[in-house]
């Protein structure tokens, strides 16, 4: 436990029935020494302690993630850096998670959107190119989340704008026209 950590997280919002302050190197670590397991990732994840929900992303076989299961487990997620492990570890591996970015940045939940827009992060950084549609609508909604969001949803929009725009010189063209402000 680190209780410096543990008051520091209540201090700024983050609240858990259970919080034992343990860094997040520190919960890969020990996640090695599981294999992935889905009943023992469904089972942390519905413990209200922070690091049970870490260690279940870290589990959790990512091809046994059903999208009923994502509904579940983001209905659950109340705090950013749980949601943003989430992606990282599970959401942007999906099957399905160009669609579910795409549902979620056009969600008006801050959280769900702050997710979407991480996933497509993800995707861009692996060479994942949207199509024509997926692009007018991506350029669609973060106008819209410029405009309206908070700034953590901001933020995710912007840095998802900036890996969209590195795949490609015409990209980079897309955004400079839709988005003079960014650059």
């Amino acid at each position: 436990m680190n209780g410096e950590a543990s008051r520091s997280m209540r201090e700024k919002g983050l609240e858990y029935h259970l919080n034992w302050g343990v860094a997040l190197p520190q919960l890969q670590e020990m996640a090695k020494d599981y294999d992935k397991d889905l009943q023992l990732a469904i089972g942390l994840w519905k413990e209200d302690i922070r690091e049970c929900k870490i260690m279940a992303t870290f589990i959790m076989p990512v091809e046994k993630m059903s999208r009923e299961l994502v509904d579940v487990w983001m209905e659950q997620t109340r705090s950013q850096e749980i949601a943003e492990i989430a992606v990282q570890n599970l959401y942007a591996k999906l099957d399905f998670a160009p669609p579910l970015a795409f549902e979620w940045i056009a969600d008006e939940r801050p959280l769900y959107q702050l997710c979407g827009y991480h996933i497509l992060s993800a995707l861009f950084k692996q060479g994942i190119e949207p199509n024509e549609r997926g692009i007018n609508e991506l350029i669609d909604q973060v106008q819209v989340t410029l405009k309206e969001s908070d700034l953590p949803v901001k933020h995710a929009a912007i840095n998802c704008m900036n890996h969209f725009a590195t795949l490609n010189v015409e990209y980079e063209h897309i955004v400079r026209q839709a988005l003079p402000d960014m650059f």
